[in-house]
């Protein structure tokens, strides 16, 4: 089912359980390579979610500020972007045009994620793909300015959401998570990952 929600296309349960299993696989590939993080605010506040990446490029936030990095905080570089999820997003946009970053988030049932543009890419016409798995997670659709009229729809475990156009600049985030509404994860929790045309 597709839902267009303030310019987010909501493919919702996009991915069947067998697709879901086979790319939480490939995450744990990824996260074997490249542990989660906890990254800190500018502010020195280190976020609710912990993080990785694969590709060229992560996504990183300490006091210097919000910007992609091109090794994990450990050290090495990035692991390549899994071919299954480099598929999905062949999938999902009919783009040629590969993303050079697969930023994975992990949601604990507590972690949050406020109102924020994604801005630190070089060209804003490529979209951003946003894949769900595990606990249903309350995302939350504003505009592309601050303020003004939101509104959420819950995610679960299988959704693709696709910003582009109007979308791609639009303030968005995750209220809350619903804890223990899927069995993907064993331990529960939310994990998201977010494709990004980087340069």
């Amino acid at each position: 089912m597709k839902l267009r929600v303030k310019g987010f296309d909501i493919h919702g349960g996009y991915l069947s359980a067998d697709a879901q299993r086979d790319v939480l696989e490939a995450v744990r590939g990824v996260v074997a390579q490249a542990p989660f993080f906890r990254p800190d605010t500018p502010y020195g506040k280190p976020m609710s979610v912990r993080m990785t990446a694969a590709g060229s490029y992560g996504w990183f936030s300490d006091k210097s500020g919000y910007r992609y990095v091109a090794a994990h905080p450990s050290g090495p570089p990035w692991p390549a972007i899994p071919p299954v999820v480099l598929d999905l997003w062949r999938d999902v946009t009919g783009l040629a045009r590969l993303p050079e970053c697969c930023l994975i988030n992990y949601y604990a049932a507590d972690a949050r994620m406020g109102l924020h543009q994604d801005r630190d890419e070089a060209d804003m016409q490529w979209p951003v793909v946003s894949v769900s798995l595990g606990d249903d997670g309350l995302f939350r659709m504003g505009n592309v300015t601050r303020g003004g009229k939101t509104e959420s729809v819950w995610l679960k475990s299988g959704d693709v959401v696709v910003m582009g156009g109007d979308a791609r600049l639009a303030y968005h985030g995750v209220d809350r998570i619903r804890a223990g509404s899927s069995r993907l994860l064993p331990k529960g929790g939310r994990l998201n990952l977010t494709l990004r045309v980087v340069e």
